[in-house]
């Protein structure tokens, strides 16, 4: 990695019914390795169009950092472990600081003898 460069990393957007599918989220993400970071921006309400109505939902933003590598299967595992039918999951990469960056990499690198 050149040293002048500042790794970029892949920011990912959901929302969840509640607080605790939320964390339970989050933390499966964070044991897989899928990412280095979630944030939970706590409660938010959403505005939709669903089948023909516009709906209000109570539900909880969560964003995920995570690196390149990482990125196409923690979307997949987002999708696959989410509750909603259709998922919000939005996703773009960022520039960083460079030690953020780098222990973004860090934490969502996966030993090679697993």
């Amino acid at each position: 990695m050149n040293p002048e460069v500042n790794p970029p990393v892949v920011l990912i957007l959901t929302t969840l019914p509640d607080a605790a599918t939320a964390s339970a989220l989050a933390q499966k993400a964070l044991d897989a390795r899928l990412a280095a970071c979630v944030t939970d921006y706590g409660a938010v309400r959403s505005r939709y169009h669903w089948q023909g109505q516009v709906e209000t939902a109570d539900e909880i933003q969560v964003l995920f950092k995570t690196s390149i590598a990482r990125s196409d299967e923690l979307r997949r595992f987002i999708a696959s472990n989410h509750p909603y039918e259709t998922p919000e999951i939005l996703s773009w990469q960022a520039e960083s600081a460079l030690g953020y960056g780098r222990w973004v990499i860090a934490e969502t690198s996966r030993p090679l003898h697993v």
